[in-house]
C-alpha cells in the first residue's frame, strides 16, 4: 500500500505539472493514465466513484 500512494503522489506531481505548463504529448497521456491506474487501488477509489456519480445524478437538475 505504501508503494501505490507513493506512486499515486508521484504521478499526481508530474501530471499536475505537466498540466500546467500545457504541455500535451504521450508522455502525458502516459502519466494521466498511471495516475488513474494507482490512484484506483487506492482508498480514494470510492469516495471518487461517489462524487462523480453524484456529479452525474446532479446535471439533469440545472
Amino acid at each position: 500500500m505504501a508503494i501505490t500512494v507513493s506512486l499515486v503522489f508521484l504521478f499526481g506531481l508530474v501530471l499536475f505539472f505537466l498540466l500546467r505548463s500545457k504541455t500535451l504529448g504521450a508522455g502525458s497521456a502516459f502519466i494521466a493514465v498511471m495516475f488513474g491506474f494507482f490512484l484506483a487501488t487506492t482508498g480514494a477509489s470510492g469516495p471518487i466513484n461517489e462524487l462523480t456519480t453524484a456529479v452525474i445524478n446532479a446535471i439533469p437538475n440545472l
